[in-house]
């Protein structure tokens, strides 16, 4: 018996101006500046791929208000020095060189980094028949590595894409391949047709036991 993924969706994390453009991204990504660009513009052209393949496009935004955030949170940017980010009504957490579409759905985290802590994302994807999430977006080491850890817990396939993203904290190649290793995310670019459901085993046909 052979299983089936389900339906492919497109989930983006955090394509954010506070994360993608601006001082307060500049400020913050200790890399190349290039790589930031280079997975945010490629980020978009996800969307519009998916868009033109007819799959569902999931936008998730973070809002970073202090009236978010729980005491931890406020505790380790008072001993960091950082503030808060992606204020809502801002500039900043506008979504970067796209817009959800009328019928795209969008999912907030309010200072968290894990996408299913917003309580309709799961019974969405349940209600589609999604199996299949493809990631994209921002920061690889966190919210995307958060919402693919829940995914992969709940049941749900992955794909991480290699060119749509890219690490605030540690290396790309390290984080991709722990994503890999732990929950058999298949890690995939643009160019190698990602949205194709992930080859799956055949799953074992329980061995029937003739009653005597």
């Amino acid at each position: 018996m052979t299983e089936t993924a389900g339906t492919t969706a497109l989930l983006v994390v955090d394509l954010q101006n506070d994360f993608c453009a601006g001082p307060v991204a500049a400020a913050r990504f200790p890399g190349d500046p290039e790589r930031l660009t280079r997975a945010a513009a490629n980020s978009v052209r996800a969307v519009e791929l998916a868009r033109e393949a007819g799959l569902d496009v999931l936008f998730v935004r973070f809002l970073g208000d202090a009236v978010h955030q729980g005491p931890a949170w406020r505790r380790r940017d008072a001993l960091l020095g950082k503030r808060p980010k992606c204020l809502e009504g801002s500039w900043g957490a506008e979504f970067h060189g796209v817009r959800p579409r009328p019928g795209e759905e969008v999912f907030t985290k309010r200072a968290v980094f894990d996408a299913f802590l917003d309580q309709r994302l799961e019974p969405h994807l349940r209600r589609r028949g999604i199996g299949h999430l493809v990631l994209a977006g921002l920061f690889a080491d966190v919210c995307v590595d958060s919402t693919a850890r829940t995914a992969f817990q709940r049941g749900f396939h992955l794909t991480v894409l290699r060119d749509c993203t890219t690490a605030l904290h540690l290396a790309d190649t390290d984080i991709l391949r722990f994503m890999a290793k732990v929950y058999g995310a298949r890690v995939a670019d643009l160019s190698e047709h990602p949205f194709d459901a992930p080859p799956l085993p055949a799953t074992p046909v329980p061995a029937v036991v003739e009653q005597r």
